[in-house]
């Protein structure tokens, strides 16, 4: 929504700096929206009107002191000029409060204005008065809140403004937000509290829980009864920590709620404020010195390291399916005879898969699907039986906004294909709010959460993930000699204890399709434009029946169609490795059924949106609803995917699924599987006989003779794409 004052903000700085080029920045958009660039702006004006050059988004330690030296207490009286004065008042209204006009005057209205301010941010006793004090300056040029927003809390906002009254003239503690929420900075200015508190100086208080701030909370418990400073810092942490308490005294409903703390939190149930609780209220990882009952690591468990960690009190561990390097760090992956070593010691075993996962553009839909099919596939070789969940890990600090954008489908992608393919479950590796995301999503059953990452923006300012698993704290080292070995400890909650037998381990199929080396690409559409034309299908254009009808194909030329299949290249590589057959065998119809796509179809799509027919093939692969429902519904009894059968009733939602690529797509395998059934042929595999390649093409287009052209058709189109296939293999 635009706001008219803030426009004149804006306008305000693009007619006095240039357009932005005095202040080093581009044209502020007039929009009248408050953001991050119009703060950035204005953070700039006030640096060049106090005389710093070096100017920068960032309101620092040099513009503080500089301001500090210059103007200690904005005012009427000692605003320094007319633009100072617009500077402050555009401040204001992007904020959200009265600015009194942008006219460089300090008047009654700035000055009121000022006052509600400082009441909103807590800091009215220790700043009172209408002046603008530096640290009042620099909140205000930024986009944190100080009134409750987004379904804020009040009981976190009193906490917010608690902190910012009591602590606001220390030299290090800066007004933090009052919006009504925990975060990265409300988590520091705890810290810095709890350092105050313990005595520390400034510029000795760091916000950082190091052996200082441990020792000191280690002589200040606190329990019924407990009142004053500590008691409402303890409690305070447990309202961050999502815990319902009041703020203030430590009473029994308090102790109440401590105990379902630590009990959640897999903590000495006390229902005191004792070290570890303190710990863990304050940052991700607690304390540290804690032993848990789960580890991970990247080095092999042989007898002698299974022996050491059981004598340490070892029960789960967590070990990598894979590893896609030979040489970093060879024994990260599952190594041979290693899961029946920890059988043998009574310990047991929770599946990691990770590759690289490390900065957002790794994750998407397509590539959550792909190593959800990898993870499968490991996880059969090496014999982990129904039931296992793998986790699969996002290992750095993602924002908020990638997580929406980047991490949840990729997730969705990984939920449906193990959900689809596998009787495995889904966990999820990560930081806290990472963890919770996708949890809450549906995507995941438990959290493996990496909180000894406790300066993560995922970490800090977030709750322990209500369905956690196991809690990484601490990198250690047990044993000695042939059984040392160095762990992260993990604390177990006992939602996943792992598996404790194994199938006997599965050979690797070295014959199983992979993606299509680049380097074939122009040579395989080379060879299906070759072909294709003669048998009478141009690159572009084309004449023939379809179904009943004698129809032109001009929707989609024959490249259009190759690249779309290309584009899903994982796709059609992922169904063909988890159902053993050759991925060709469903490229085929789908790129054909792409190329010669025509009017008539889009008519028949729009018939069925518009309510006038029920049914119509449709999608890449030109599949009618009930052919998919009987196609699928056979696969679930078959027991090769998992399901809910459909019946009639779900017709309409089943074709609307299949407009869809990823869905049609895996029709078309399941479809292909299905008429092998009802042709009384073998199910299709890496082995399929020419003779029953074409019959099952054939049969994907009905029967009768139009369908058995179809097949004949369709199987050199098959050979073509086989051969580079097998090509790809071979590599």
């Amino acid at each position: 929504m635009s706001d008219e004052m803030v426009l004149r903000a804006q306008r305000f700085i693009n007619s006095t700096y240039s357009n932005g080029a005095t202040l080093g920045i581009s044209k502020l958009e007039e929009n009248g929206q408050t953001g991050w660039s119009m703060m950035y702006a204005l953070t700039r004006a006030l640096q060049y009107e106090i005389g710093i050059t070096a100017l920068s988004d960032s309101f620092g330690p040099t513009t503080l002191s500089t301001l500090t030296a210059k103007y200690p207490s904005l005012n009427a009286a000692t605003v320094p000029s007319w633009i100072f004065g617009c500077i402050l008042q555009s401040a204001l209204y992007c904020k959200g409060y009265d600015g009194g006009g942008i006219d460089g005057i300090y008047n009654a209205r700035v000055q009121a204005a000022v006052v509600k301010l400082k009441q909103d941010m807590g800091v009215d006793a220790g700043f009172p008065g209408s002046s603008l004090e530096p640290k009042v300056v620099k909140a205000l040029l930024n986009m944190d809140a100080y009134v409750t927003v987004n379904n804020g809390s009040d009981q976190i906002r009193a906490i917010q403004r608690w902190l910012n009254g009591r602590y606001v003239n220390r030299s290090d503690f800066f007004i933090i937000p009052c919006d009504g929420h925990h975060s990265r900075d409300v988590a520091k200015s705890m810290l810095l509290a709890i350092q105050y508190e313990l005595g520390m100086a400034d510029g000795t208080a760091n916000g950082v829980f190091g052996p200082g701030t441990q020792a000191g909370l280690r002589s200040h418990p606190v329990s019924v009864g407990s009142t004053g400073t500590w008691a409402q810092l303890f409690t305070g942490a447990m309202v961050l920590n999502a815990r319902n308490v009041s703020f203030g005294d430590f009473t029994a409903a308090v102790q109440t709620a401590v105990r379902d703390f630590q009990a959640f939190s897999a903590l000495s149930v006390n229902g005191t404020g004792d070290f570890p609780t303190w710990a863990s209220l304050l940052v991700s990882y607690g304390d540290q010195s804690r032993r848990g009952a789960a580890c991970d690591g990247v080095t092999e468990i042989t007898p002698a390291r299974a022996q050491a960690l059981k004598a340490a009190g070892y029960r789960y561990l967590g070990r990598y399916l894979y590893n896609p390097s030979s040489t970093d760090l060879p024994e990260k992956q599952i190594q041979p005879g290693e899961l029946e070593t920890i059988r043998q010691y009574g310990l047991r075993c929770f599946p990691i898969y990770q590759t690289w996962s490390r900065d957002a553009d790794y994750f998407h839909y397509s590539r959550g699907c792909v190593d959800a099919t990898n993870a499968i596939e490991w996880a059969r070789i090496h014999g982990f039986k129904p039931g296992s969940i793998i986790y699969f890990a996002v290992d750095y600090d993602a924002m908020d906004s990638e997580v929406t954008s980047y991490i949840l489908p990729h997730f969705k992608g990984i939920y449906r294909t193990v959900g689809e393919l596998s009787d495995y479950g889904v966990g999820i590796y990560g930081p806290r709010n990472v963890c919770q995301r996708v949890s809450d999503a549906g995507y995941a059953a438990t959290s493996f959460v990496s909180d000894m990452s406790s300066g993560f923006s995922g970490n800090l300012g977030y709750p322990l993930p209500d369905n956690w698993a196991f809690d990484q704290i601490s990198t250690i080292s047990i044993g000695s000699g042939t059984g040392h070995i160095e762990i992260d400890n993990n604390i177990a909650s006992g939602r996943d204890t792992g598996q404790g037998s194994f199938d006997p381990p599965a050979p690797l199929r070295d014959e199983l399709d992979v993606n299509l080396k680049v380097g074939y690409k122009s040579a395989l559409l080379h060879d299906i434009q070759t072909y294709l034309t003669s048998i009478g299908v141009p690159e572009t254009g084309g004449e023939g029946w379809n179904d009943r009808d004698w129809v032109t194909y001009d929707m989609v030329t024959t490249t259009e169609a190759f690249n779309f299949v290309m584009e899903a290249d994982w796709l059609f590589t992922n169904l063909a490795r988890m159902l053993k057959l050759r991925k060709a065998l469903v490229q085929a119809p789908v790129m054909w059924e792409l190329r010669k796509l025509n009017i008539a179809d889009f008519i028949a799509d729009d018939l069925v949106r518009a309510g006038q027919r029920d049914d119509t093939s449709t999608g890449w692969g030109q599949i009618f609803a009930w052919v998919a429902i009987e196609a699928r519904n056979y696969c679930i009894q078959q027991g090769i995917i998992n399901g809910v059968l459909l019946n009639d009733d779900d017709k309409r939602a089943v074709w609307d699924l299949l407009q869809d690529p990823n869905y049609n797509v895996s029709t078309a395998a399941y479809l292909t599987i299905y008429n092998a059934h009802q042709l009384g042929i073998a199910r299709p595999s890496l082995t399929t006989s020419q003779a029953d390649v074409q019959a099952l093409l054939a049969r994907y287009n009905g029967t009768g003779d139009g369908a058995q052209q179809y097949g004949r058709e369709l199987l050199g189109l098959y050979n073509v794409l086989e051969n580079y296939n097998s090509l790809s293999r071979a590599q």
